[in-house]
């Protein structure tokens, strides 16, 4: 009787389908993409599943929405067919998927989900089959016939030369003593078998996949009158070794081995939990200069941040993986994880050489590629093979090398290679670099990327190569024969002083064009008027210092004048009130220096007074300045 409530009720739950766990808990990622699937085939009729299969193999997957936009697997081309979901099946000369599957036991069902091999083993032992056809409740994880075809001929030999007992208990181990649906199926939990208890690690991970000693589920939840099937794709076997241990035995970890007890990382790798150990083996050492591999091997905390860097802080096996995704590290770096076919890949280079070796607390990939984290380089190291590697080798040059490669607490600013392509400049060991402010940008140079972090020292990537400036704002109008009628009205107007003390300015300086293209009666009229003079040149000059890197799309100044000055910047071409600027960023010890065509005038001009005998020379002193202006130019110094 109570054997036929069971059925009853079994059969009910399977009639009724998902609308039976509408008001239930939430869906599992491995229910979600399942439902997704669903969703796809059901225009091929009732409990049609879409399902992608990765073309020139026999690998399935039920699709989720990424997955059938891009009709890619491990960057391999899939094409989608249309089966029935799991449970249901075929009705001749109706469409779809209308009839659940029939229910059997837990033996019967391995056939019709396609294990037969499983079904075939389980006759050819004793005790197994009988207790299948029984009114027990298990679950089994039943390998496809595939999976025991690719079992290797010499362990295949071993378990059926001996059925009542290596056979017996390999397939005890693929089971559970009670029912197990896929929604109890937790990331990282741990399912006691029938073979001595031995525990089964299970990992659901967010894509829906579902692994069982890393071999992933292929089809979930078919049900028997006394437990349920699951199908997998491997034969799995007991797992007694952690990842400490494993360490230990393998003849390809030597170096491995002596690093972990050198940084005392041994205790965590023996602990309880769920880790992805990215093991480089004896060649991935032996790939690095033996300097830098003994640098790193007498630091212990270099140490600890190298070997850190090769452990996730969960466990990732590689049938989990289809795409790519961005894992963090112990040492708080993110490594992209991705795929190609049947490669792992390890920031887009296919460096693991052997996957999946399971371990009580985690799992065990071996790569053949040290991953050096930034924390554990020099600043040479740093720089390597970058797109600063001019600036580096120009260092060298210069006698500075042994300062990048040693453990002195440094900040490195290199300019990009791109800053060179006109050809280097003249090497001086004696030449220094003055910073004078330090924020995104440094004098005329900005920041192009993030910096890097390394042992001892920071690199910052820069936009352009700094060079110290050698002058005030006046020096370096003074020195440019362009500015010399605004140097003729700076000095008239009682600004030399100015402009010569500390402070922090912005210059739009307008050249001698700028001047002599005001109409001539505007000119005179500026000129015979010391305070408008004085006023017009102050609404030129900002309170604070901005080079281009830092203007961003629009800034609002405040001139010396009072009212503001709009800086933008579009396309690399800066503009001031909308006026374009002829050169930017020469700079000055107390400011920078804008070149402009243009006389920018005050949103709103003060009423104007006559000047005093000092204004009555400006003419004079313009009219001069301009006639030895056509006469020479001469370059200005702290040009950019």
């Amino acid at each position: 009787m109570a054997l036929l409530v069971r059925l009853l009720a079994l059969a009910l739950a399977l009639a009724l389908g998902p609308a039976a766990t509408l008001a239930g808990p939430a869906k599992s990622p491995y229910q979600l993409v399942l439902q997704h699937s669903r969703l796809r085939g059901r225009q091929h009729g009732p409990n049609v599943c879409a399902v992608q299969k990765v073309i020139g193999t026999n690998r399935k997957y039920f699709t989720n929405c990424k997955q059938w936009y891009q009709r890619k697997i491990c960057g391999k081309s899939t094409v989608i067919s249309y089966e029935c979901c799991p449970g249901y099946e075929k009705v001749p000369g109706e469409k779809g998927c209308p009839a659940a599957l029939p229910l059997a036991n837990l033996y019967e069902t391995l056939g019709v989900v396609g294990s037969t091999t499983t079904q075939l083993y389980t006759d050819r032992t004793e005790k197994l089959r009988p207790e299948m056809e029984g009114p027990g409740s298990f679950t089994i994880f039943a390998p496809s016939n595939e999976a025991w075809a690719s079992l290797p001929a010499e362990v295949l030999d071993s378990l059926v030369s001996n059925v009542n007992i290596e056979l017996l208990n390999a397939l005890r181990y693929h089971m559970v003593d009670r029912r197990v649906l896929t929604d109890e199926l937790k990331h990282g939990m741990a399912l006691t078998s029938m073979y001595q208890n031995s525990n089964i690690q299970i990992h659901h991970y967010p894509n829906g996949i579902v692994t069982v000693n890393c071999a992933r589920l292929l089809k979930a939840d078919h049900h028997a009158t006394n437990g349920v099937v699951h199908l997998i794709d491997k034969v799995i076997s007991t797992v007694t070794n952690n990842i400490q241990q494993i360490i230990e035995i393998e003849d390809t970890f030597e170096t491995l081995r002596a690093a972990v007890a050198a940084s005392g990382l041994n205790t965590l790798l023996e602990s309880d939990g769920q880790f992805t150990l990215l093991a480089p083996t004896n060649e991935a050492f032996e790939k690095i200069p033996t300097e830098t591999l003994n640098r790193i091997l007498g630091d212990p905390e270099a140490l600890r941040d190298l070997l850190n860097n090769h452990i996730l802080k969960s466990a990732m096996c590689a049938e989990a993986i289809v795409a790519g995704l961005s894992m963090e590290t112990l040492e708080g770096t993110t490594l992209e994880v991705g795929c190609s076919g049947d490669m792992l890949t390890i920031n887009g280079k296919a460096i693991i050489s052997n996957k999946d070796v399971l371990a009580t607390n985690g799992v065990i990939h071996f790569i053949d590629e040290l991953l050096i984290p930034d924390s554990a380089k020099t600043l040479s190291e740093l720089a390597a093979g970058s797109d600063v590697s001019t600036a580096i080798d120009l260092f060298g040059q210069a006698g500075l090398g042994t300062h990048l490669s040693g453990n002195e607490r440094l900040t490195l600013l290199a300019p990009l290679n791109s800053v060179f392509e006109e050809g280097a400049p003249p090497i001086d060991a004696s030449t220094k670099i003055f910073v004078y402010r330090n924020s995104l940008c440094i004098e005329n140079s900005c920041i192009a990327a993030h910096d890097k972090r390394g042992r001892y020292g920071t690199l910052f990537t820069m936009d352009r190569m700094l060079t110290p400036p050698v002058g005030t704002v006046m020096d370096v109008l003074k020195g440019d024969n362009r500015f010399s009628m605004l140097v003729a009205a700076i000095q008239s107007a009682g600004l030399t002083e100015t402009l010569n003390r500390e402070g922090a300015y912005t210059v739009f300086a307008p050249t001698n064009e700028a001047f002599q293209a005001l109409p001539p009666g505007e000119l005179n009229k500026l000129l015979g008027n010391a305070k408008e003079l004085a006023d017009i040149l102050k609404y030129h000059v900002g309170e604070e210092i901005l080079v281009s890197g830092g203007i961003g799309t629009l800034v609002r100044l405040k001139s010396l004048q009072g009212d503001k000055l709009e800086v933008s910047s579009k396309n690399n071409a800066v503009s001031v009130n909308k006026e374009p600027v002829a050169e930017s960023d020469i700079m000055a010890t107390n400011g920078v220096v804008y070149a402009i065509t243009s006389v920018l005038q005050p949103p709103a001009n003060r009423p104007q007074e006559r000047g005093d005998e000092l204004a009555d020379s400006a003419l004079e002193i313009f009219k001069q300045a301009s006639a030895f202006s056509r006469v020479r130019r001469v370059p200005g110094p702290g040009r950019a």
